[in-house]
C-alpha cells in the first residue's frame, strides 16, 4: 500500500510502514496517604469505600491502619494527606493547633461492652457505662484494655474517670493492640472489653464474647470524622486530593455504601452514615 501526500506542490510517495502511530497512555495514578483508625480497616469498610474513589479518580490510596491517637500523630508529622478517626476531643485539639483543616463528619456507630455470655460481673443490669465498668472492677473480672491511645481507649478512660475508678491489678490487662487483636485476647482470657460495634460484628462468628451492655448514648456514641492535613503547615501534602476524598466520603455514593455495608453478611450495617444524624 502506498500513501500519497502533497508537499510544496510535489508528489511524494511514503511507504505506509514508515508511519509511526502514537498511542495515548493513561497517566500513572496519584497516591493519597490515608491514616486511619483500626476499626475502618478491620471491618473491611475501606476495602469497598476506597475502591470506588480510586476507580473514578485514578488514585491509589495508601492506607495506614493504626489507632486514632497514632493516626492523628501521623498527620501532625505531615506523613499523611488525610486522616479518618474517632476521638472528638483529640481531633478538636489537633485542629486548634493548626495540624488539620476541613474536619468533616462522616459516619457513626456505638461502642459496646462485650464479655463472656455468663456475664460474671452482671453488667447486663448496669444503669450506664460507668456503672457497668464499676461492676467489673468490684468483681475484679478480667478486663482487656487496648491501652494504645486509640479512640476506643480514650473513651474507655473517660468512662473509668466517670466511675471514679483507676483500674489496676491482675484483673486489668492493657495489651497495646488494635481492636481485632484486643477482642481475640479478651476471648482467650474470657474477659470483658470495650469495642466499637462495627469491629465486634465483623468478628462475631470468630469469638464467644457477646454484647452485654450498650444502652448509654452519652458515653457510647462513636462519631467518625475525616480531615485534611493542613497544607499551610506541610507544603508537601496533596491537599487538593485530600479535599476530593473528603467530599467523596460525604457524597451520596459513599454514604449509600456506608449505609448498606455489612447488612448482607451480618444482618445489620456496621456504621450509620452522617446524613442520617447530624449529631457532632
Amino acid at each position: 500500500m502506498i500513501l500519497i501526500s502533497l508537499i510544496a506542490g510535489c508528489v511524494q510517495k511514503i511507504p505506509a510502514g514508515d508511519l509511526t502511530s502514537t498511542t495515548k497512555t493513561a497517566p500513572p495514578p496519584q497516591e493519597l496517604v490515608l491514616a486511619t483508625t483500626t476499626s475502618t480497616c478491620d471491618t473491611g469498610l475501606l476495602d469497598v469505600l476506597n475502591k470506588k474513589f480510586e476507580e473514578t479518580n485514578n488514585v491509589k490510596i495508601l492506607t495506614v491502619c493504626e489507632g486514632t491517637g497514632k493516626a492523628i500523630a501521623t498527620g501532625e508529622l505531615g506523613a499523611a494527606d488525610v486522616v479518618m478517626v474517632h476521638a472528638v476531643q483529640a481531633e478538636l485539639i489537633a485542629v486548634a493547633n493548626g495540624s488539620f483543616i476541613n474536619r468533616t463528619y462522616m459516619m457513626y456507630n456505638y461502642f459496646v461492652i462485650i464479655g463472656p455470655e455468663n456475664d460474671p460481673a452482671g453488667i447486663k443490669t448496669a444503669k450506664n457505662a460507668s456503672d457497668a465498668l464499676s461492676k467489673i472492677a468490684a468483681r475484679q473480672s478480667q478486663f482487656i484494655s487496648r491501652g494504645d491511645e486509640s479512640g476506643t481507649y480514650k473513651m474507655e478512660k473517660s468512662i473509668w474517670k466517670a466511675a471514679n475508678i483507676t483500674p489496676a491489678g491482675t484483673w486489668y490487662q492493657s495489651v497495646g493492640k488494635g481492636m481485632g487483636e484486643t477482642i481475640v485476647t479478651a476471648n482467650i482470657k474470657e474477659g470483658y472489653t470495650l469495642s466499637d460495634r462495627g469491629t465486634y460484628l465483623s468478628m462475631k462468628d470468630k469469638t464467644d464474647l457477646r454484647i452485654l451492655f450498650e444502652a448509654d448514648q452519652t458515653y457510647l456514641f462513636n462519631p467518625y470524622h475525616v480531615m485534611a492535613v493542613n497544607p499551610a503547615k506541610f507544603q508537601n501534602v496533596k491537599y487538593d486530593l485530600a479535599i476530593r476524598y473528603i467530599n467523596y466520603t460525604t457524597s451520596q455514593q459513599a454514604q449509600d455504601i456506608i449505609r448498606d455495608f455489612g447488612r448482607d453478611k451480618y444482618g445489620e450495617a456496621l456504621f450509620t452514615p452522617a446524613i442520617i444524624n447530624e449529631r457532632r
